[in-house]
């Protein structure tokens, strides 16, 4: 079983067995908030903070019998000690998260991680109604805005769903256009079906411009940077030479909706045919905008 399982598991354990699924996203912040490198990231959901990535697990437990589940509740369905599985300085913090919140309700639960952590509240559906004028103006103050119209560019390579999609929203990107050729991934959350209902729940757009990929025929081999060098020749000099429309399109999308971000799967921006679709647009004809690697 993953480490991360564990957690979850031993976090249910002792808040009891059985726990409320608001709750437990709450409680899963706090936990992770303590540890020097967190099992899940989260993002700013429809009640507060909420990890993807926690609610896959848990789908993935219940179906394996080890969670019972219903509308409102986990319960921990086997005999299995898991708060004993985790390493001591978990456990311990599994008993400070405890000491702190176990008396809590989940509405306190919620309201204390809006007061502590306002980002995380700015898509809450509730935060008004849980908190003062004052408090909720600092949750609004939090929501990232910008009027500037900028092209990003950004790859999944080594990084959470979570953690992309908190670049996303901190930069106030407005649609995602993924120029994968297929856009299918092993990594959780990053098939097109997937990653369009992630960024559409959270108010962003999400486009699909295959035309401008590359196919993965000609990716196989690559070593060296010398040979993704090689690669880019050939793509600048084929696809891109060929896809001026695509690219017209992606600046008209720009200028509609001022933030707009170009993904693909590599961290390395040089090692990415987004670096150079990005620049071939900022030589169209009317651009005058900035072009950022996030």
């Amino acid at each position: 079983m993953f480490y991360r399982r564990k957690v979850i598991l031993a976090v249910i354990e002792i808040f009891g067995g059985t726990i409320e699924k608001i709750a437990l996203q709450k409680l899963l912040l706090l936990f992770t908030k303590r540890q020097v490198k967190p099992d899940y990231d989260f993002v700013p959901y429809h009640y507060g903070c909420y990890s993807f990535s926690a609610n896959a697990d848990l789908t993935a437990m219940v179906k394996h019998g080890i969670l019972l589940e219903n509308d409102k509740f986990f319960s921990k369905n086997d005999s299995t000690g898991y708060a004993s599985k985790l390493s001591a300085i978990d456990k311990k913090i599994l008993i400070e998260t405890f000491d702190a919140y176990g008396k809590m309700s989940s509405n306190s639960l919620m309201k204390h991680s809006y007061l502590n952590f306002h980002y995380y509240a700015v898509n809450s559906k509730i935060a008004k109604d849980l908190l003062s004028g004052e408090e909720f103006e600092k949750v609004q103050n939090a929501k990232p805005k910008s009027n500037d119209t900028i092209l990003f560019t950004i790859g999944y390579e080594g990084i959470s769903l979570e953690e992309y999609l908190n670049r996303l929203i901190k930069n106030d990107v407005k649609v995602l256009v993924d120029v994968r050729n297929n856009p299918q991934s092993m990594k959780f959350g990053f098939s097109k079906s997937q990653i369009k209902k992630y960024c559409e729940s959270l108010g962003i757009e999400y486009l699909h411009i295959p035309e401008v990929g590359i196919q993965a025929s000609f990716r196989q081999e690559l070593k060296s940077q010398a040979d993704y060098d090689k690669l880019f020749i050939h793509y600048k000099a084929t696809t891109l030479s060929e896809t001026q429309t695509y690219q017209e399109i992606i600046l008209k999308l720009l200028v509609e909706k001022k933030r707009i971000a170009l993904t693909c799967f590599e961290a390395n921006i040089c090692q990415c045919h987004r670096k150079h679709l990005s620049e071939a647009i900022t030589l169209l004809p009317n651009w005058n905008y900035t072009l950022k690697h996030i």
